[in-house]
């Protein structure tokens, strides 16, 4: 029988979430349940990590939802190929794969939602129109099934499959890595993992932390990891309220497990658009207890049900300082939020699990 021939399209093959999502799928499929091909418009870190697996690229320009001359060039290669699924990331790359039908009829398109936005009355009509035509829509969290439908998509196109990992064999302190940065054994080590984008809430993050150094006495530091275009915005910010020794910023880094491996806890402040992070989930792997907002799909992982953290209302710099407080002074919640984090990890967001069920709704 011939395998599966799954062409994984997105517009910006960046280093995000979504990429990370992308990267999953394809690593475990190929050569074994599918033959995998990979479309894009804007290269970036995921294109390099196709090239490494040996996935065939192909790049052509999208440039907007209606683009038919992207959609005929995106069906003469689904039909030279003989494509049977087309996997899209975001409205943009699906509209197109839907477009794309006119000209070659075959690919079943497969839409995976990894946002959590209400859509414009223009974006609900065009929904209507086209996702009818989604042989499968799933969402990654279930706050992004609630919009999907209320954006005008049909409920019976949609599932919602969590994102996942590849559970790590061991959960031991990195003490090694610690010293690399110069951070003392008996120092609280706080991280998150984040674009400097408004959507990302640091500067909610940064407030809350000045608040936390007023009413705790405990020694701690926040590693702030990733890059973005607020970065000096933050940086700025950190040192008006001078945070310089209990904030540092290490930009973009490829080594964030090593870092997570080193960390007590895991923050996760979102303001708004966050679906399932794979942040979160790679942090309860390591055993961390999670402080997130109340946003999107944080409470899909953060919850009575999960154990594992605790959760608070986006802006509340005194609820975000008290939830970290806890974590630093109360050592029996502590630990018990620790353990939890790991069994969620292993059960809840088990990647094998979750793909095995992808799968099935390419057919």
């Amino acid at each position: 029988m011939a395998k599966l021939k799954i062409l994984y399209l997105i517009n910006h093959a960046g280093k995000a979430g979504t990429e990370k999502y992308v990267y999953n799928l394809v690593k475990t499929y190929n050569g074994t349940d599918a033959e995998c091909h990979f479309a894009y418009s804007e290269p970036g870190l995921l294109l390099e990590q196709m090239q490494e697996l040996g996935i065939p690229c192909f790049q052509f320009t999208m440039k907007h939802p209606f683009d038919l001359k992207a959609a005929k060039t995106l069906a003469q290669y689904c039909r030279e190929h003989q494509i049977d699924v087309i996997h899209t990331q975001y409205p943009r790359e699906n509209y197109i794969a839907i477009l794309s039908k006119r000209y070659y009829a075959e690919p079943r398109v497969v839409y995976t939602c990894h946002l959590t936005l209400k859509n414009s009355l223009p974006w609900r009509m065009t929904n209507r129109l086209f996702t009818k035509h989604n042989h499968r829509i799933i969402s990654v969290c279930n706050k992004g099934k609630e919009l999907l439908i209320g954006n005008g998509v049909p409920a019976d196109k949609i599932t919602v499959v969590f994102n996942g990992i590849v559970p790590s064999q061991s959960v031991e302190k990195n003490v090694e890595k610690r010293k690399e940065f110069g951070i003392a054994p008996d120092t609280f080590v706080i991280t998150t993992l984040a674009r400097y984008h408004i959507a990302k809430g640091l500067d909610y993050f940064t407030d809350s932390v000045a608040k936390l150094k007023t009413i705790t006495d405990r020694k701690f530091v926040v590693l702030y990891v990733g890059d973005g275009e607020l970065f000096d915005d933050v940086k700025t910010q950190i040192k008006t309220l001078g945070l310089e020794n209990e904030i540092m910023q290490l930009g973009f880094r490829k080594d964030s497990q090593e870092i997570l491996a080193m960390s007590d806890l895991y923050v996760n402040s979102a303001k708004c658009f966050e679906a399932l992070s794979f942040a979160i989930v790679e942090a309860l792997d390591h055993a961390l207890p999670v402080v997130a907002t109340d946003v999107g799909g944080n409470s899909d992982i953060v919850n009575n049900e999960t154990g594992c953290g605790i959760l608070v209302e986006y802006g509340d710099t005194n609820a975000m300082a008290e939830a970290i407080k806890t974590m630093i002074e109360d050592e029996e919640a502590y630990r018990n939020f620790s353990e939890n984090a790991r069994k969620a990890a292993l059960s809840r967001f088990n990647l094998e699990e979750l793909l095995k069920e992808t799968y099935q709704y390419y057919f």
